[in-house]
């Protein structure tokens, strides 16, 4: 015999129809025996339902009887949900036990009033956006600046200014060429025409030493012991920074004593690796940047004399915005006419400036100087050169 199987309002009823079939034949089996005055009561079936929801709708599957089977009860009614929940069973009916859960109704407090509400739609409609960075682990090599560069070029989204023409200008004690790192070398200064030497490089030689005005004394001494002197890092001449160690011979460059990793002191001093304290020194200097206003020291006469000796220049001599070209000369006949207490009037001289124009007041322009003979006596020329005018020539017989 099969199971009938029926579901309302999720709840599911079983109902067997074998029970009934062994019912039967029991009774054909067994002699019929007097009918009584009393009708048979139908077997009384107690059905239980467990339930969370608040209404029951139940409906009677009809049974399945065979043609010997008794006469069918007839239909059971259930009473309302909100009713009794248990029925009694009367002569006629089945007795049917329904038990109901009632649900859990909030209770708002006051506590819970001042709470914030809870964020219901989290992980539904809503997340969090987070952001992990993975580093991996090893050693990480930043690029330099000439990969940062390259790889600008090749995407083209920069504007990059024309490259500026390379600086040729050497230093005398280091021979390294253009200025220095602020904290290393640092700027290249004048020394001599076309001689430069690099701020530390001179500074730190044992000879120099600075006024306080900022002159850097001495140099063109250290200069030229440092020709004969050869460096204990590098073995190149021009070392002139020695180990202050007494009877220490060792001697380097500047940038070579740092790179041997040699001590120095806020006294202007420097020690050797092989004299030099373990650890760490109160008076130890560790920053060699120079801001304040330095200058080397030099005989300008001298250097002008140098000058006026040389025959064909090959360089050029700079005052500020004054460009110096020519000196010219002077013949013996001439020295009573084309001097005066404080200057000399050399025929030939020739120099140009950069100074402001004449026909705007914020635009400059170049004025260009020189001495002619008129006459036997000095003839001053100004030649104003401006562009997008003619050259305008000014001349007087007194340089006012």
């Amino acid at each position: 015999m099969k199971d009938i199987v029926f579901c309302s309002n999720n709840c599911f009823v079983l109902y067997s129809a074998a029970v009934q079939a062994k019912n039967s034949e029991n009774k054909e089996s067994v002699p019929s025996l007097p009918q009584s005055p009393m009708k048979e009561r139908p077997p009384k079936a107690f059905h239980q339902y467990s339930n969370n929801i608040s209404t029951l709708d139940v409906h009677c599957l009809p049974q399945l009887q065979e043609k010997a089977s008794p006469p069918s009860s007839p239909p059971i009614m259930f009473p309302p949900a909100f009713e009794a929940a248990k029925v009694e069973a009367k002569p006629d009916e089945l007795k049917v036990t329904v038990k109901l859960k009632p649900r859990l109704k909030a209770i708002h407090s006051s506590l819970e009033d001042c709470r914030p509400p809870s964020k219901k739609w989290k992980g539904m409609k809503w997340k969090k956006w987070s952001i992990q960075i993975v580093i991996p682990k090893g050693s990480f090599k930043p690029p330099c600046e000439e990969e940062i560069d390259e790889f600008l070029k090749k995407l083209g989204t920069t504007l990059k200014p024309d490259p500026v023409p390379k600086d040729y200008r050497k230093c005398c004690f280091c021979h390294e060429e253009g200025d220095g790192l602020t904290d290393g070398p640092a700027r290249l200064l004048n020394l001599d025409l076309d001689l430069w030497v690099h701020l530390n490089c001179a500074l730190w030689s044992t000879e120099v030493y600075e006024t306080q005005a900022g002159a850097l004394i001495n140099v063109e001494l250290a200069l030229r012991r440092g020709l004969q002197m050869k460096c204990m890092f590098c073995h190149k001449m021009g070392a002139t920074s020695g180990c202050h160690r007494l009877r220490c011979t060792n001697i380097y460059h500047f940038t070579c004593a740092i790179k041997a990793q040699c001590m120095f002191f806020k006294d202007k001093t420097m020690l050797c690796p092989m004299h030099k304290p373990k650890g760490t020194h109160e008076q130890e200097l560790s920053y060699f940047a120079v801001f304040r206003r330095v200058y080397v020291q030099r005989d300008e006469v001298r250097q002008i004399a140098s000058i006026v000796q040389r025959g064909e220049r090959d360089h050029t001599f700079r005052v500020g915005s004054l460009i110096f070209h020519a000196v010219g000369q002077l013949l013996p006949q001439q020295m009573q006419a084309f001097h005066s207490s404080k200057a000399l009037f050399p025929v030939g001289y020739e120099a140009s400036r950069l100074y402001w124009s004449m026909r705007y007041a914020n635009r400059r322009c170049r004025y260009l100087c020189s001495i002619e003979e008129k006459d036997g006596f000095p003839l001053f020329v100004i030649k104003v050169l401006e562009q997008g005018h003619d050259d305008l020539v000014l001349t007087d017989t007194t340089p006012k």
